[in-house]
């Protein structure tokens, strides 16, 4: 009888550091996103240039148009993701695009909106939030956030994990790192934030985008690599004439 008392006292334990952790970071996330432009976020209308592409964002309390327009040899594209799915204009003509394409095009837009406004969109339901205990980085403290998806709602990458590191004392997120499938294993990315600009309250920065040196890196080791030198620079992801609506 003693043994399951200690069992079932150790089980109360564990649910409540482990519920006292998630709420923690909460907290931390809730924070973040606050001071990187919060409820601005909720209502707005975001553009960018990325690379070769243009990107625009219409939010508005949960309603969203997230769109990108190119110019490839012959053709002038526009892709729109909503609310209610894909759908693409070819020199301003609606065209059917194949599921599997769809998907991939969807997958791919959402991605560059995602990370241009991290960490806002970190409290969908989908996500899962846990903290790892506070890390130093260039000899500043960070609270170390993982995240992951619930396969509903979670994308078409939900396995994928994430690592967010943001500041003890401004609650900035400066770092990231994820893991993502490729060819059968895991592929690893950090990155570090740099040319902060806040435009009509909300905060914007680009990105330096590594990966590990050592193949037998983990997610969990890349900001003990990064304050060696351990990463190797692979591009920089820069955001270009923003405009705040």
């Amino acid at each position: 009888m003693k043994f399951f008392k200690k069992v079932a006292l150790f089980c109360f334990i564990v649910t409540c550091l482990s519920s006292c952790e998630n709420k923690n970071a909460q907290f931390i996330i809730d924070t973040a996103i606050n001071v990187s432009g919060g409820s601005l976020l909720d209502s707005s209308n975001i553009s960018f240039n990325f690379r070769d592409k243009h990107y625009i964002a219409k939010r508005n309390k949960g309603s969203f148009l997230y769109g990108r327009s190119f110019t490839n040899s012959t053709d002038s594209i526009l892709d729109i993701l909503t609310n209610k799915g894909f759908e693409r204009f070819i020199n301003n003509n609606f065209v059917d695009t194949p599921d599997s394409m769809a998907v991939k095009y969807s997958s791919s837009i959402n991605s560059v909106h995602y990370f241009s406004v991290l960490p806002y969109g970190l409290n969908s339901e989908a996500v899962n939030k846990q903290y790892l205990g506070k890390a130093t980085i260039k000899k500043k403290t960070y609270y170390k956030i993982k995240i992951t998806f619930n396969e509903e709602g979670g994308g078409e990458d939900f396995e994928d994990e994430f690592i967010y590191w943001v500041d003890t004392k401004t609650f900035k997120m400066d770092y990231l790192a994820y893991s993502y499938a490729e060819d059968d294993e895991l592929g690893f990315r950090f990155r570090a934030a740099y040319n902060e600009r806040y435009i009509k309250g909300i905060r914007f920065v680009d990105y330096i985008n590594f990966k590990p040196l050592d193949k037998n890196a983990n997610l969990l080791s890349l900001d003990s690599l990064y304050a060696v030198n351990g990463l190797k620079e692979l591009s920089r992801i820069d955001l270009e004439e923003i405009k705040v609506e």
